[in-house]
């Protein structure tokens, strides 16, 4: 509709809708085990013609909503329009003006939630949730689902409970890193995570032996610049530092389960000098190999 927008002001047939007070939101600010994050609001929109919202100053929790069926269209500070389709979601960040509304022909359903905290920011960022719309593969959209409905009815339901509101912050916080986990990737981050997975499993192979930047990189078959690259980009540690990890992670397995000697658990792991082993074990774990093995465990 050029120049003008048709609103819904009333609700929608078999809505959902709960707002958190605000003497209760100021509350859970300060409670040390919701502080990091909580929901505000939340709320289900079936089927909303004409369902349109517009903050030109934003609002100060982040703003998640999964188009159920149908589509709309969400435009952050008078930018670019991103269409949001069935099985999308896309999360509006805090204090960033913005507008939304359900699609002219085929108007969305949608679920919604608010939600704040001292680790909200950090979590949406680390999962990869503020990249515009994102497909959620199917054993996402089941997992969003199976969250909503007990999320909604404990908030709604028992609003002046503080187990609730911590019951939901935890489930949030699992729902956010578990989308992020299996939200559909890039085929450029699919072909990342199939070099780098490839690199990993060669180590594995290959744990009784010592092994040479370049001979990895063959196999994989990339340069050795973009191999570290991706190994510091991924793991934080260039990829002879990674494989040593492993190794130690290796040992420690074997001096927990096995009767293997030092020197055994040493060759095992393809380190021939047993001292330098035990150097190496306390520098990356903290212990000498046999304090190790003496501390209790499970």
């Amino acid at each position: 509709m050029a120049g003008r927008m048709m609103q819904k002001r009333e609700g929608f047939t078999e809505e959902k809708l709960y707002v958190l007070p605000d003497y209760w939101m100021k509350e859970l600010e300060q409670e040390a085990l919701t502080s990091e994050l909580f929901v505000t609001d939340i709320g289900y929109f079936p089927n909303a013609e004409y369902h349109f919202r517009e903050r030109p100053e934003g609002v100060p929790a982040h703003i998640f909503i999964f188009c159920e069926s149908g589509e709309g269209w969400v435009e952050l500070r008078s930018g670019e329009r991103m269409t949001v389709r069935e099985g999308e979601l896309v999360i509006i960040p805090p204090d960033t003006p913005h507008r939304y509304g359900a699609g002219a022909g085929n108007p969305w359903s949608i679920y919604w939630f608010h939600f704040k905290g001292d680790h909200a920011a950090g979590l949406v960022s680390l999962f990869g949730l503020s990249a515009g719309p994102l497909a959620l593969s199917p054993s996402g959209i089941a997992r969003f689902t199976e969250w909503f409905q007990p999320a909604y009815e404990l908030l709604a339901e028992r609003t002046y409970s503080l187990t609730s509101h911590v019951h939901v912050a935890q489930t949030t916080r699992q729902l956010l890193s578990g989308i992020g986990l299996n939200t559909s990737k890039s085929a450029q981050e699919k072909k990342r995570e199939h070099y780098l997975e490839q690199a990993i499993k060669y180590m594995n192979q290959h744990m009784e032996e010592s092994i040479r930047l370049t001979e990895l990189a063959r196999h994989v078959g990339l340069s050795q610049q973009h191999l570290i690259h991706l190994f510091n980009l991924e793991t934080g540690v260039p990829p002879i530092e990674y494989f040593l990890r492993l190794k130690i992670q290796r040992a420690g397995q074997l001096l927990d389960l096995t009767e293997l000697s030092i020197k055994e658990v040493s060759s095992a792991v393809g380190i021939s000098d047993p001292y330098y082993f035990s150097r190496l074990f306390k520098k990356m774990s903290g212990f000498s190999p046999s304090r190790y093995r003496s501390i209790p465990k499970g």
